[in-house]
Protein backbone atom coordinates (compact mmCIF):
# COMPACT_ATOMS: atom_id res chain seq x y z
CA UNK A 1 0.00 0.00 0.00
CA UNK A 2 1.33 3.30 -1.12
CA UNK A 3 1.72 6.35 1.28
CA UNK A 4 -0.97 8.03 -0.78
CA UNK A 5 -3.64 5.39 -0.51
CA UNK A 6 -3.38 4.95 3.48
CA UNK A 7 -3.77 8.77 3.51
CA UNK A 8 -6.81 8.43 1.54
CA UNK A 9 -8.44 6.57 4.01
CA UNK A 10 -10.82 8.14 5.83
CA UNK A 11 -9.65 8.92 9.82
CA UNK A 12 -12.19 7.35 12.84
CA UNK A 13 -13.20 8.00 15.95
CA UNK A 14 -13.96 4.50 17.77
CA UNK A 15 -16.16 4.50 21.57
CA UNK A 16 -15.86 1.41 23.07
CA UNK A 17 -12.84 -1.75 23.09
CA UNK A 18 -14.47 -4.18 24.40
CA UNK A 19 -14.48 -7.28 22.29
CA UNK A 20 -16.10 -6.22 19.41
CA UNK A 21 -15.02 -2.58 19.39
CA UNK A 22 -11.34 -4.22 19.80
CA UNK A 23 -11.53 -6.49 16.78
CA UNK A 24 -13.35 -3.46 14.74
CA UNK A 25 -10.97 -1.10 16.02
CA UNK A 26 -7.86 -3.58 14.37
CA UNK A 27 -9.74 -4.31 11.10
CA UNK A 28 -9.48 -0.24 10.34
CA UNK A 29 -6.22 -0.43 11.77
CA UNK A 30 -4.94 -3.08 9.54
CA UNK A 31 -6.67 -1.52 6.50
CA UNK A 32 -4.90 1.88 6.84
CA UNK A 33 -7.08 4.15 8.83
CA UNK A 34 -6.21 6.57 11.23
CA UNK A 35 -8.01 5.19 14.23
CA UNK A 36 -9.01 7.18 17.75
CA UNK A 37 -10.25 5.04 20.50
CA UNK A 38 -11.57 5.59 23.69
CA UNK A 39 -12.64 3.44 26.26
CA UNK A 40 -14.43 4.23 29.81
CA UNK A 41 -11.65 1.69 31.22
CA UNK A 42 -8.57 3.17 29.74
CA UNK A 43 -6.22 -0.17 30.20
CA UNK A 44 -8.22 -2.17 28.03
CA UNK A 45 -7.83 0.50 25.20
CA UNK A 46 -4.03 0.13 25.53
CA UNK A 47 -3.38 -3.03 23.92
CA UNK A 48 -4.47 -1.11 20.48
CA UNK A 49 -2.04 1.69 21.23
CA UNK A 50 0.61 -0.82 20.16
CA UNK A 51 -0.86 -1.69 17.20
CA UNK A 52 -1.25 2.15 16.33
CA UNK A 53 -4.12 3.54 17.32
CA UNK A 54 -4.26 6.74 18.73
CA UNK A 55 -5.78 6.52 23.01
CA UNK A 56 -7.74 9.79 23.55
CA UNK A 57 -8.33 10.27 27.77
CA UNK A 58 -11.77 11.59 27.16
CA UNK A 59 -14.92 10.46 25.34
CA UNK A 60 -15.09 14.66 24.35
CA UNK A 61 -11.08 14.49 23.57
CA UNK A 62 -12.17 11.28 20.93
CA UNK A 63 -15.06 12.52 19.66
CA UNK A 64 -13.17 16.00 18.65
CA UNK A 65 -10.22 14.53 16.89
CA UNK A 66 -12.48 13.29 13.92
CA UNK A 67 -15.98 13.73 11.71
CA UNK A 68 -16.84 10.22 11.74
CA UNK A 69 -17.57 8.96 15.33
CA UNK A 70 -18.54 5.03 15.44
CA UNK A 71 -20.16 3.84 18.90
CA UNK A 72 -19.77 0.13 20.15
CA UNK A 73 -20.82 0.15 24.00
CA UNK A 74 -22.52 -1.94 26.46
CA UNK A 75 -26.41 -0.29 25.65
CA UNK A 76 -28.20 2.42 24.81
CA UNK A 77 -27.57 4.49 28.01
CA UNK A 78 -23.95 3.80 27.72
CA UNK A 79 -24.04 5.73 24.71
CA UNK A 80 -25.52 8.58 26.43
CA UNK A 81 -23.15 8.83 29.45
CA UNK A 82 -20.50 8.90 27.52
CA UNK A 83 -22.01 11.55 24.91
CA UNK A 84 -24.03 13.74 26.56
CA UNK A 85 -21.30 16.06 27.72
CA UNK A 86 -19.32 16.16 23.77
CA UNK A 87 -20.20 18.39 21.25
CA UNK A 88 -21.54 16.37 17.83
CA UNK A 89 -21.83 19.47 16.16
CA UNK A 90 -20.77 18.27 12.67
CA UNK A 91 -20.14 14.40 13.17
CA UNK A 92 -21.25 11.65 11.38
CA UNK A 93 -22.02 9.63 14.32
CA UNK A 94 -22.40 5.37 13.64
CA UNK A 95 -24.20 3.44 16.59
CA UNK A 96 -22.86 -0.02 16.67
CA UNK A 97 -24.44 -0.37 19.71
CA UNK A 98 -27.21 -3.65 20.45
CA UNK A 99 -30.52 -2.03 20.88
CA UNK A 100 -34.06 -1.86 20.01
CA UNK A 101 -35.51 0.02 17.03
CA UNK A 102 -36.90 2.33 19.73
CA UNK A 103 -33.53 2.88 20.75
CA UNK A 104 -32.21 3.58 17.33
CA UNK A 105 -34.81 6.37 16.84
CA UNK A 106 -34.69 8.39 19.95
CA UNK A 107 -30.70 8.29 19.67
CA UNK A 108 -31.30 9.42 16.07
CA UNK A 109 -33.21 12.83 16.99
CA UNK A 110 -30.90 12.90 20.25
CA UNK A 111 -27.96 13.02 17.80
CA UNK A 112 -29.73 15.28 15.27
CA UNK A 113 -30.89 18.05 17.55
CA UNK A 114 -27.29 18.13 18.11
CA UNK A 115 -25.88 18.58 14.80
CA UNK A 116 -24.94 15.17 13.65
CA UNK A 117 -25.97 12.83 11.09
CA UNK A 118 -26.87 9.79 12.45
CA UNK A 119 -26.97 5.90 11.31
CA UNK A 120 -27.79 3.10 13.80
CA UNK A 121 -26.26 -0.67 13.21
CA UNK A 122 -27.50 -4.12 14.31
CA UNK A 123 -23.96 -6.37 13.94
CA UNK A 124 -24.84 -9.95 12.22
CA UNK A 125 -21.29 -11.59 13.42
CA UNK A 126 -19.34 -12.42 16.64
CA UNK A 127 -15.89 -10.62 17.14
CA UNK A 128 -13.71 -13.48 15.20
CA UNK A 129 -15.48 -12.68 12.46
CA UNK A 130 -14.88 -9.04 12.48
CA UNK A 131 -12.33 -8.46 9.88
CA UNK A 132 -11.95 -11.98 8.28
CA UNK A 133 -12.64 -12.46 4.47
CA UNK A 134 -15.52 -14.96 3.63
CA UNK A 135 -16.66 -15.00 7.13
CA UNK A 136 -20.14 -13.94 6.75
CA UNK A 137 -20.34 -11.34 9.16
CA UNK A 138 -22.42 -7.81 8.16
CA UNK A 139 -23.78 -5.38 10.11
CA UNK A 140 -27.23 -3.40 8.93
CA UNK A 141 -27.45 0.28 8.30
CA UNK A 142 -30.81 2.53 8.83
CA UNK A 143 -30.63 6.40 9.03
CA UNK A 144 -29.20 8.58 7.17
CA UNK A 145 -28.95 7.61 2.95
CA UNK A 146 -26.26 10.36 2.63
CA UNK A 147 -23.89 9.40 5.55
CA UNK A 148 -24.37 5.74 4.43
CA UNK A 149 -23.28 6.27 1.08
CA UNK A 150 -20.51 8.80 1.95
CA UNK A 151 -18.89 6.24 4.41
CA UNK A 152 -20.05 3.12 2.75
CA UNK A 153 -16.68 1.94 2.41
CA UNK A 154 -14.73 2.31 5.53
CA UNK A 155 -17.77 0.66 7.06
CA UNK A 156 -17.30 -1.90 4.60
CA UNK A 157 -13.77 -2.91 6.42
CA UNK A 158 -14.78 -4.59 9.22
CA UNK A 159 -18.05 -6.53 7.61
CA UNK A 160 -20.48 -6.67 5.06
CA UNK A 161 -22.40 -3.54 4.66
CA UNK A 162 -26.50 -3.83 4.26
CA UNK A 163 -28.53 -0.38 4.46
CA UNK A 164 -32.35 -1.43 5.22
CA UNK A 165 -33.92 2.23 5.30
CA UNK A 166 -34.02 5.79 6.82
CA UNK A 167 -36.10 4.63 9.62
CA UNK A 168 -33.18 4.46 11.93
CA UNK A 169 -34.92 2.06 13.72
CA UNK A 170 -35.33 -0.50 10.92
CA UNK A 171 -31.12 -2.33 11.77
CA UNK A 172 -32.07 -3.01 15.04
CA UNK A 173 -35.70 -4.21 13.74
CA UNK A 174 -33.34 -6.83 11.21
CA UNK A 175 -31.21 -7.40 13.94
CA UNK A 176 -33.61 -8.45 16.58
CA UNK A 177 -36.26 -10.35 14.57
CA UNK A 178 -33.37 -12.66 12.99
CA UNK A 179 -31.89 -13.09 16.26
CA UNK A 180 -35.45 -14.16 17.65
CA UNK A 181 -35.49 -16.71 15.19
CA UNK A 182 -32.07 -18.22 15.95
CA UNK A 183 -33.56 -18.33 19.19
CA UNK A 184 -36.47 -20.67 18.45
CA UNK A 185 -33.95 -22.95 16.70
CA UNK A 186 -31.96 -23.16 19.52
CA UNK A 187 -34.64 -23.51 21.85
CA UNK A 188 -35.51 -26.64 19.17
CA UNK A 189 -31.90 -28.07 19.17
CA UNK A 190 -31.63 -27.58 23.10
CA UNK A 191 -34.92 -30.35 23.16
CA UNK A 192 -33.84 -32.59 20.40
CA UNK A 193 -30.64 -33.51 21.95
CA UNK A 194 -32.24 -33.68 25.30
CA UNK A 195 -34.56 -36.15 24.05
CA UNK A 196 -31.64 -39.09 22.73
CA UNK A 197 -29.51 -38.22 25.95
CA UNK A 198 -30.95 -40.80 27.88
CA UNK A 199 -30.04 -43.40 24.81
CA UNK A 200 -27.02 -44.72 23.46
CA UNK A 201 -26.89 -42.34 20.93
CA UNK A 202 -23.84 -40.32 20.21
CA UNK A 203 -24.16 -36.59 20.13
CA UNK A 204 -22.01 -35.94 17.33
CA UNK A 205 -23.52 -38.83 15.10
CA UNK A 206 -27.05 -36.93 15.67
CA UNK A 207 -25.52 -33.15 14.95
CA UNK A 208 -25.20 -33.64 11.46
CA UNK A 209 -28.47 -35.05 11.13
CA UNK A 210 -30.00 -32.26 12.98
CA UNK A 211 -28.14 -29.81 10.29
CA UNK A 212 -29.31 -31.13 7.16
CA UNK A 213 -33.07 -31.32 8.69
CA UNK A 214 -32.92 -27.61 9.87
CA UNK A 215 -31.50 -26.76 6.93
CA UNK A 216 -34.03 -28.69 4.66
CA UNK A 217 -36.90 -26.86 6.53
CA UNK A 218 -35.18 -23.37 6.63
CA UNK A 219 -36.70 -22.58 3.10
CA UNK A 220 -39.87 -22.02 4.30
CA UNK A 221 -39.59 -18.83 5.40
CA UNK A 222 -40.09 -18.10 2.03
CA UNK A 223 -43.65 -19.50 2.05
CA UNK A 224 -44.50 -17.61 4.79
CA UNK A 225 -43.45 -14.63 3.70
CA UNK A 226 -45.34 -15.42 0.84
CA UNK A 227 -48.60 -16.15 1.85
CA UNK A 228 -47.95 -13.04 4.64
CA UNK A 229 -47.85 -10.99 1.60
CA UNK A 230 -50.64 -12.44 -1.05
CA UNK A 231 -52.80 -13.00 2.99
CA UNK A 232 -53.67 -16.48 1.42
CA UNK A 233 -52.41 -18.68 4.49
CA UNK A 234 -53.49 -21.94 2.49
CA UNK A 235 -51.46 -21.63 -1.05
CA UNK A 236 -49.11 -24.13 -1.35
CA UNK A 237 -49.81 -25.54 1.94
CA UNK A 238 -48.60 -29.83 2.48
CA UNK A 239 -48.76 -30.02 6.10
CA UNK A 240 -51.96 -28.12 7.41
CA UNK A 241 -52.29 -27.61 11.13
CA UNK A 242 -55.53 -29.67 11.89
CA UNK A 243 -52.76 -32.50 10.69
CA UNK A 244 -50.10 -30.40 12.41
CA UNK A 245 -51.50 -30.31 15.80
CA UNK A 246 -52.75 -33.47 16.21
CA UNK A 247 -48.89 -34.38 15.48
CA UNK A 248 -48.17 -32.58 18.52
CA UNK A 249 -49.29 -35.41 21.08
CA UNK A 250 -46.65 -37.54 19.81
CA UNK A 251 -44.42 -34.56 20.00
CA UNK A 252 -45.46 -34.41 23.93
CA UNK A 253 -46.01 -38.24 24.56
CA UNK A 254 -42.18 -39.09 23.28
CA UNK A 255 -41.02 -36.10 25.87
CA UNK A 256 -42.78 -37.94 28.39
CA UNK A 257 -41.03 -41.16 27.64
CA UNK A 258 -37.72 -40.25 27.23
CA UNK A 259 -38.11 -37.66 31.05
CA UNK A 260 -37.48 -34.68 29.22
CA UNK A 261 -39.36 -31.41 29.96
CA UNK A 262 -41.99 -29.73 26.90
CA UNK A 263 -41.31 -26.32 28.20
CA UNK A 264 -39.46 -25.13 24.99
CA UNK A 265 -42.92 -26.40 22.96
CA UNK A 266 -45.16 -26.06 24.76
CA UNK A 267 -45.95 -22.12 23.91
CA UNK A 268 -45.64 -22.52 20.37
CA UNK A 269 -48.10 -25.78 20.92
CA UNK A 270 -50.41 -23.74 22.43
CA UNK A 271 -50.52 -20.80 20.21
CA UNK A 272 -51.36 -23.71 17.21
CA UNK A 273 -54.06 -24.82 19.04
CA UNK A 274 -55.45 -21.36 19.53
CA UNK A 275 -55.43 -20.78 15.99
CA UNK A 276 -56.94 -24.56 14.97
CA UNK A 277 -60.13 -23.43 17.69
CA UNK A 278 -60.46 -20.20 15.56
CA UNK A 279 -61.68 -22.22 12.18
CA UNK A 280 -58.26 -22.35 10.75
CA UNK A 281 -57.42 -25.86 10.08
CA UNK A 282 -56.57 -26.25 6.39
CA UNK A 283 -54.26 -23.27 6.95
CA UNK A 284 -50.05 -23.90 8.14
CA UNK A 285 -48.67 -22.07 10.79
CA UNK A 286 -48.49 -18.30 9.34
CA UNK A 287 -51.80 -17.39 10.98
CA UNK A 288 -50.05 -17.25 14.33
CA UNK A 289 -48.31 -14.20 13.30
CA UNK A 290 -52.27 -13.08 13.52
CA UNK A 291 -51.97 -14.47 17.31
CA UNK A 292 -48.75 -12.44 18.50
CA UNK A 293 -49.69 -9.60 16.81
CA UNK A 294 -50.91 -7.31 19.86
CA UNK A 295 -51.53 -4.34 18.00
CA UNK A 296 -55.46 -5.52 17.61
CA UNK A 297 -55.85 -5.86 21.06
Amino acid sequence: MTDTAVDSRTPLTLLGTGAMGTALARAWLAAGHEVTVWNRTAARAEALAAEGATVARSAAEAVAANRLVIVCLLDDASVGEALDDTDLTGRDLVNLTTGTPGDGRARAAWAEARGARFLDAGIMAVPPMIGAPGSGGYVFYSGSPELFEEHRDTLAVPAGTRYVGADPGFAALYDVALLSAMSGMFAGIAHAFALIRPEDIAPKDFAPLLVDWLTAMAPAAHQTAEQLQTGDYTKGVVSNLAMQVAGNATLLRTAGEQRVGPELLTPYMELMERRLAQGHGEEDGTGIVELLDLRGR
